[in-house]
């Protein structure tokens, strides 16, 4: 999951951090991020967008993933960009000083005052993916006499070998204009024609954990024609974002492509399009999140029972569950658990990690093998990184975890845990 994984004296070990004595400091449940792990994927990424595109691109590390303000600091020192989709992770950005025109701000229903504060704030770029937001967005402008860059959100027709509900680049979607049924042309040339409004780019984003390049490939091409066709209606495209959803290794089934070789392969398409079709090559932007937050990352936490249901399952009882990892409630995601002090042990067993909410299916996972595990014992589920404190509730009134970086052997925390005082401030 993490080659920064090892075991030392029968402990995991997470970027020379023994994960036995973080639970012990930090308690538990307790998100783990490796400094290390994050900035190599990030170095890679950009690398291979410098080589395939000969520097005219760049990375933004898309915010839902995992955003907080220290991830924004590593973003801002390794000179990428940010794909937000809230005031919020806007917010968070710019309270660290990142720059603002690295900042794309995308989503599908934006409110006036967080398209207000994007402008206000000079963000780089706001993706759009309907005509009543845009109308909006340049009312907005004009009414400040600004001139805010636009990137269309297009659906491609490209269909990602991926689960339904992370699906996002077919015909029946709610993100996007749609290509094949000239929805997208129309809304280009309507908002060419709109005050207040640079038409800059296009985007598509057509799922998220996908191990296939050929969708990729087969999406630039698409996005390539409809630059094309928009050239030829006299719109010229300046950038163009193809998205991310790049799989990572969850459980040994998941054989990850290496990111280098989907930049080669799908800048190949796109300038072979672009040649075909007499076009320079756009401004290309991708938007990595799960690929580099989610194998950075683990999950702790303290073992408060075993339940063995004779001939059915033996429950694995845990102090945390969907409120701080909801991915297998919602999408049945597979993750690979390890009992973190008896790491150099075999995997004897197959349980179901049960969370502690009132919910009968709040399991982190079924089926799972897994050491012998009794109250007492630090289970570490991995590769957590992304789409986990990102998505925490407050489900049954539990506090969110707190959240510790690991680089070298130390260890900091960058995001506290809540009290029960700190969770009801809000209330009045």
């Amino acid at each position: 999951m993490n080659d920064t994984l090892n075991i030392a004296n029968g402990h995991l070990t997470i970027g020379g951090a023994d994960c036995v004595e973080l639970a012990k400091e930090y308690d538990t449940p307790l998100y783990v991020m490796d400094e290390g792990t994050v900035r190599r994927a990030v170095r890679e990424f950009k690398a291979s967008m410098d080589e395939c595109y000969d520097g005219r691109g760049m990375v933004c590390y898309a915010t839902k993933a995992f955003c907080c303000k220290e991830m924004c600091r590593i973003m801002k020192d390794e000179g990428i960009g940010l794909d937000t989709v809230s005031a919020g992770e806007i917010y968070t950005a710019l309270s660290v000083g990142f720059p603002p025109e690295r900042i794309v701000f995308t989503s599908n229903n934006k409110k006036d005052e967080e398209i207000a504060y994007a402008i206000d704030n000079h963000i780089g770029r706001i993706t759009c993916d309907n005509m009543e937001e845009l109308r909006r967005i340049s009312a907005i402008a004009s009414e400040k006499g600004r001139q805010v860059r636009v990137i269309l959100r297009l659906k491609p027709g490209v269909e990602a070998h991926t689960f339904e509900a992370v699906m996002t680049g077919q015909i029946d979607s709610k993100f996007g204009f749609a290509i094949e049924t000239g929805e997208a042309l129309a809304a280009a040339k309507e908002t060419a024609k709109l005050p207040g409004i640079d038409l800059a780019g296009i985007h598509c984003h057509i799922g998220s954990q996908i191990h296939d390049i050929a969708p990729f490939e087969k999406a630039a091409e698409v996005m390539a024609v409809f630059i094309a066709k928009l050239h030829d209606e006299g719109i010229e495209i300046k950038d163009l974002s193809l998205g991310g959803g790049f799989g990572i290794k969850y459980t040994e089934k998941d054989i990850p492509v290496p990111y280098g070789d989907y930049m080669k392969r799908v800048s190949k398409r796109l300038k072979e399009c672009c040649e075909k079709y007499s076009l320079p090559v756009p401004f290309v932007m991708i938007e990595p999140g799960r690929s580099i937050a989610a194998p950075a990352g683990l999950t702790l936490y303290t073992v408060g029972s075993r339940k063995i249901i004779p001939g059915i399952r033996t429950y694995i009882g845990v102090d945390g569950g969907m409120c701080d990892d909801p991915r297998y409630a919602l999408y049945k995601s597979e993750y690979t658990a390890v009992v973190a002090n008896k790491a150099d042990e075999p995997k004897d067993e197959t349980v179901t990690i049960a969370g502690r909410t009132c919910e009968s299916g709040d399991l982190i996972g079924e089926n799972m093998p897994l050491q012998h595990a009794e109250a007492g014992d630090i289970i570490a589920v991995l590769a957590t990184g992304a789409y986990n404190y990102s998505m925490a509730s407050h489900y049954n009134r539990v506090p969110n975890a707190a959240v510790v970086m690991v680089k070298d052997g130390k260890s900091r925390v960058i995001v506290r845990r809540e009290t029960w005082e700190s969770m009801a401030d809000n209330d009045v």
